[in-house]
């Protein structure tokens, strides 16, 4: 059995229950793909770039640089937590779709197929 970290981050939390990272995680990744955001990041890089190419202090353009990074690496694991709850979304999905498939083909019952359709319609706004 794994450790409750090394699970999918849809897999740690109850069945459709998300956690506070999860909701930090899904916020940050709105907020990284923002047109302000980008301004920002291109504002941060353009500064450290004139205080390079000005003869800025080496302190200063190392807690600029320190500070880019820290924020780089936070991003990173917030989006991928996102990504991956996405990504399994989606799986689920196409599972649910090729299982309709399936059923219909073999002429089996609809009415398990319709609810298990619409349960994973509205999987991806849960995770």
């Amino acid at each position: 059995m794994r450790p409750k970290l090394l699970k999918h981050p849809a897999e740690r939390a109850p069945q459709r229950q998300r956690g506070k990272f999860e909701r930090v995680a899904e916020q940050a990744s709105f907020l990284a793909s923002s047109p302000p955001f980008f301004l920002l990041c291109f504002a941060a890089v353009l500064v450290w770039a004139i205080g390079l190419a000005s003869g800025a202090d080496d302190r200063f353009l190392t807690a600029l640089s320190g500070t880019m990074t820290a924020l780089t690496l936070a991003l990173v694991a917030l989006v991928k937590n996102a990504d991956m709850r996405s990504e399994l979304a989606i799986q689920r999905k196409l599972d649910a779709i090729a299982s309709a498939l399936l059923d219909d083909r073999r002429g089996e019952s609809k009415a398990d197929t319709e609810s298990g359709l619409e349960e994973a319609i509205g999987l991806h706004d849960e995770i």
